[in-house]
């Protein structure tokens, strides 16, 4: 169909899904920093991951891994009977630069990503690249 996704659309997802992986692992790294000067040290990766998965401190991340999942289910034809749609790629691509729009006063995560983008010069280019993507 007309409207199927085109190899460039499956590209740029799966180039904006690698830059979202990495965002996702660097602001897991620097979150546990902040929170092990806070609360102490992490004694393990099992310890670590529970807190990803359950404390309020780290929950604002959850929408960068939804949204992540919500790519790999488009690229591999999982969240519908339908094949995937350049529709469906340009809606996923609207999403991610939704939730990538830095704000003191927007979602949580918006306002964490601020602060992350204010503390951390990593943070800062790999959002200049994931910009770059989103942009083309």
């Amino acid at each position: 169909m007309a409207d199927d996704l085109s190899e460039i659309s499956r590209e740029r997802l799966k180039n904006l899904r690698q830059g979202m992986l990495r965002l996702h692992k660097l602001l897991l790294d620097t979150e546990r920093l902040g929170y092990e000067r806070a609360r102490g040290k992490i004694s393990n990766s099992y310890e670590f991951l529970q807190l990803v998965l359950k404390d309020p401190w780290f929950d604002w991340l959850h929408r960068l891994s939804e949204l992540i999942v919500q790519i790999d289910e488009t690229l591999d034809g999982l969240n519908s009977d339908k094949t995937p749609t350049e529709s469906d790629a340009e809606a996923l691509i609207g999403r991610v630069k939704a939730l990538l729009a830095p704000s003191e006063s927007g979602t949580q995560f918006q306002k964490n990503y601020f602060l992350a983008l204010q503390q951390s010069p990593d943070v800062v280019l790999l959002h200049s690249e994931l910009m770059k993507l989103l942009a083309k």
